[in-house]
């Protein structure tokens, strides 16, 4: 990981938020559980720059040790402090496993601390276990093959995933459901932390009929109905407070996390090709300065949901005429033909600069000091 790449990225997305207008509604006092990368950050990042909200990110990151560096999400982390203080902005971070109780006992008595009853609380967590429980990415009644690629070589090639075990749906249901969530929003309304009105939201995808089988037809899909029933579960929960709960529907895009899934990094690198041919592309800023500005927080507060409640902004991935040529696109990708059907050198370097590499305004022959601390850390 490089630190200085890190800051170029978190800087390239407040960029994009400050160059539109400023949000004449949106939240004030955000916690956001899973703020350091992905559509956490992206979140932070856009409820901070784009509507001035006070933010406390919690996230479970590496600092830099001896000769080796932090996590891409703690340098990321950090220069979001750094860019949040000259802005004039309010933050404060905590690292820690945002799954155990201490560190939402520890959360509770910084906002008690700091900004007291939070109007927004976004649930973005990816993470492989929670405790005991672990995820597995499978097929639920039998086994799936399929095409994938290796993205280190460009190898394109069939794959078969076994057939999950009730163990495997049970403890990914358990990881990446809605369980923990349902636990951060009673704690928080516990210790008196939400503010009338507050809003909640986490993050789901369903994504192409070409993915259905590994993904939500699979272990991953349980889990994200187990998430989406929460929400309406925690809805009841805060509607004394006139409050409520979303899941908001994602496009799918390049993270460390989409990348060990079988056969998305495939899948994403033809859906690339085809939504920049469009001029439809969007990546984790855009989608989540759109999800505060247009869906969210709009005028009138009648939030745009499909017959499932959900937010969606997975419209544009699933335009027909996008999911009709990326299907003929994947019937005919192989190794010899992957860089002219698909967008895999894109692919690759949005893969390296979530690492924080290959931003051409890096000079990345230059001796750097990977230590780098977060000024508001708890």
């Amino acid at each position: 990981m490089h630190p200085h790449g890190c800051e170029e990225y978190v800087q390239e997305q407040i960029r994009y938020v400050t160059s539109r207008p400023p949000m004449t509604r949106g939240p004030r006092k955000a916690l956001i559980i899973g703020a350091s990368t992905g559509y956490g950050l992206a979140t932070r990042i856009a409820a901070a720059f784009g509507a001035r909200a006070e933010t406390l990110g919690v996230f479970f990151e590496r600092p830099a040790d001896g000769d080796r560096t932090a996590s891409a999400g703690w340098y990321n982390s950090a220069f979001f402090e750094e860019e949040a203080r000259t802005a004039g902005l309010r933050s404060w971070s905590l690292n820690g496993d945002a799954f155990s109780e201490s560190m939402k006992e520890e959360t509770l008595a910084l906002l008690k601390r700091t900004t007291g009853p939070v109007d927004l609380v976004v649930y973005s967590l990816a993470a492989p276990r929670r405790g005991p429980h672990n995820s597995a990415l499978r097929p639920i009644g039998a086994p799936y093959s399929n095409k994938t690629v290796n993205f280190h070589t460009g190898q394109v090639y069939e794959t078969t995933v076994p057939s999950a075990t009730e163990e495997d749906i049970s403890g990914t249901v358990a990881v990446m459901g809605g369980e923990d969530w349902q636990l951060w929003m009673e704690s928080l309304q516990s210790a008196g932390l939400l503010a009338p009105g507050v809003m909640s939201v986490a993050y789901s995808y369903i994504g192409s009929p070409l993915m259905a089988a590994i993904y939500r037809q699979g272990t991953i899909g349980r889990a994200k109905e187990h998430l989406e029933a929460t929400a309406h579960s925690l809805t009841t929960f805060l509607a004394p407070l006139g409050g409520r709960a979303l899941v908001a529907v994602n496009k799918a895009v390049v993270t460390l996390a989409s990348a060990a899934i079988p056969f998305v990094p495939l899948y994403i690198a033809l859906l690339y090709r085809v939504m920049k041919d469009r001029g439809t592309h969007e990546g984790c800023i855009e989608q989540m300065d759109r999800l505060l500005r247009e869906r969210m927080y709009v005028s009138g507060g009648q939030i745009p949901v499909d017959e499932a409640g959900r937010i969606r902004l997975d419209e544009l991935e699933l335009e027909p005429a996008v999911q009709r040529r990326v299907e003929e696109l994947w019937a005919e990708v192989t190794t010899e033909n992957l860089s002219q059907l698909a967008d895999f050198d894109g692919y690759r370097n949005e893969l390296s600069r979530i690492c924080g590499f290959d931003f051409p305004r890096v000079d990345y022959a230059a001796d750097v000091d990977t230590r780098v601390g977060i000024r508001s850390l708890g």
